[in-house]
């Protein structure tokens, strides 16, 4: 089974960054993602569209 929700660690896992640099993400509002009670967590379908779409240079 597939989990729906990622934390933190394995979002800088599948991007191969820091957890540091996912945290600054989150505050900067660079990376979807939610808040539950304290916790950080993204969707993992959200994630995977969003690496998927181009950036803008």
């Amino acid at each position: 089974m597939i989990k729906v929700s990622l934390t933190v660690k394995e979002v800088a896992e599948l991007l191969s960054v820091s957890t540091t640099t996912v945290y600054t993400m989150t505050r900067e509002k660079e990376i979807p993602h939610k808040k539950i009670r304290g916790r950080i967590i993204f969707h993992r379908a959200t994630i995977e569209k969003w690496l998927s779409t181009p950036t803008e240079l």
